[in-house]
């Protein structure tokens, strides 16, 4: 029998195998520069940004933003991003954190209301007011944080939320109320005034989620685009979040909460002195965090800088422009809503008079559009919303248009040949009266081998035979067998 020790790494390899070992791993990936990714990247197009943030990265990658009495040059660094932020988008007193994305920005916004309604109004059990195209962090931090979701549906039209059903919707327990800039799965701009000026009148906190827009509308509006006022400017506007890591072409993730006032942004902290260790007070959710991404997002903003990103959002708008007639003059095309920041979304029908959106043919059209090298982002009906593909455009996007409108009206062509997919009425029917928390292991497993979804990190080759089955399910079993899916894709071997 071997006593030699069973190893969990190798005995050591060089530089060179390691780095050529992540260079091939990335092949497999879809590509984050060049505009032809439509979701997840946004990319300025500039020559030297990425190494520009991977230099200042390298340099702070060792300093522990934890202390900043210990290293104060991160104190210096936040104060100059945070004071960017404030002087585009706060009102006077305005007082913001760095944060590693929109969801942390999201997660403290919603703390700090949980515990200014705890503390200023006695609530103890509170709730979250949300128009139904808030995004899904605001349902994970309320998972988290013990808040109550009070979902608000949007006009089916427009997509934006229903102010007057927003203010109807707020209650003596309501502790924070949302509006996006834009929403994500259309990109249409909510009615921020009508909402602040419902929640303020019941002395509710009010969230903008600009997380997408907001470093990209105020220079939209530099760009001469007309753009409505959103920020904190806006009477009843409390808090906003902008992710700095999209439109402000940092690298994941940086993204800034701010808060109307120091006294409000007090309720983000936590501070505990009761251990014999340290005193301990966090700004954030994290504690121990690199140094580095602080300082690759000061220096794209220091380096882009005002006239570059006034120039940079009239590439987004230029972009978004030419796909938007494009589309719009593509039969059997439908783009939903008044996209206004950088997204789009459209669906398709059957035929060219319309109709009801044709679910198979819009899956069917993702896939064509995948084999010739677009990713476009496919999203699945919810609540008589209806399905689509989502478009983020870049200024990299801006040269890739014609050719994707080109290749958009051929590969619709080849999916309008191929058969329809569908879901067979006696499964969905048996889906129906699944108790999700009721199937153990093997019985999960079967669901998504049945799915297409079994075999670990293997995707099979076209997805519409999957979405289309996804897309009938019943929401809670969606849920489980999505978070056992993505369980057998980060699971050690």
């Amino acid at each position: 029998m071997s006593t030699e020790p069973t190893r969990a790494l190798p005995a050591g390899r060089s530089a060179a195998e390691v780095l050529a070992e992540l260079r091939a791993l990335r092949e497999a990936d879809a590509p984050t520069r060049g505009g032809r990714t439509f979701a997840y990247v946004y990319d300025a197009g500039l020559d030297g940004l990425d190494e520009l943030a991977a230099a200042a990265y390298t340099a702070y990658a060792t300093v522990n933003g934890l202390d900043p009495t210990v290293f104060p040059s991160v104190a210096r660094l936040e104060n100059d991003l945070v004071g960017a932020v404030a002087a585009l988008l706060g009102a006077p007193g305005a007082q913001g954190t760095f944060t590693s994305g929109g969801t942390e920005s999201i997660m403290l916004a919603v703390k700090t209301a949980r515990d200014h309604a705890r503390s200023v109004r006695g609530i103890t059990a509170p709730q979250l007011v949300l128009p139904a195209t808030a995004h899904a962090a605001f349902h994970k931090a309320a998972h988290y944080l013990g808040l109550e979701t009070v979902v608000v549906p949007v006009d089916p039209a427009t997509f934006r939320a229903d102010a007057g059903a927003v203010a109807a919707a707020i209650t003596d327990r309501t502790a924070l109320v949302v509006a996006s800039t834009p929403s994500y799965a259309h990109g249409v701009i909510d009615p921020v005034a009508e909402i602040a000026g419902a929640a303020a009148r019941r002395g509710v906190l009010c969230h903008v989620d600009a997380c997408i827009g907001g470093w990209l509308l105020p220079y939209l509006r530099r760009a001469g685009r007309e753009v409505e006022p959103f920020d904190l400017s806006v009477p009843g506007v409390t808090s906003l979040s902008v992710d700095l890591h999209k439109y402000a072409y940092a690298d994941k993730g940086a993204s800034v909460v701010l808060y109307r006032d120091a006294e409000l942004r007090r309720y983000q902290y936590f501070a505990h002195a009761g251990w014999p260790g340290y005193p301990v007070v966090n700004p954030t959710v994290q504690g121990t965090k690199s140094g580095g991404l602080l300082a690759q997002a000061w220096a794209v903003l220091q380096h882009v800088g005002e006239d570059g990103y006034t120039a940079l959002a009239g590439r987004v708008a230029e972009a978004s422009d030419r796909l938007l007639e494009g589309l719009r003059g593509t039969e059997g095309v439908r783009v939903l809503g008044e996209p206004a920041a950088g997204l789009v979304a459209f669906t398709v029908h059957s035929g060219p008079a319309g109709g009801d959106p044709d679910l198979s043919l819009l899956l069917h059209l993702a896939d064509e559009m995948r084999d010739r090298g677009w990713y476009l982002q496919p999203q699945l009906s919810f609540d008589g919303l209806p399905p689509n593909l989502h478009l983020t455009l870049t200024p990299a996007t801006v040269g890739q248009v014609d050719a994707l409108l080109v290749d958009l009206a051929a590969a619709l062509r080849a999916a309008r040949a191929l058969p329809q997919v569908t879901v067979d009425p006696g499964l969905a029917e048996l889906a129906a009266g699944l108790d999700p928390a009721a199937l153990g292991p093997d019985e999960v497993a079967a669901v998504l081998a049945f799915a297409g979804l079994g075999g670990g990190s293997e995707l099979p080759g076209r997805m519409a035979p999957v979405l289309v089955l996804l897309d009938a399910l019943p929401e809670p079993l969606k849920e489980r067998l999505l978070t056992e899916f993505i369980g057998s894709v980060f699971r050690a071997h």
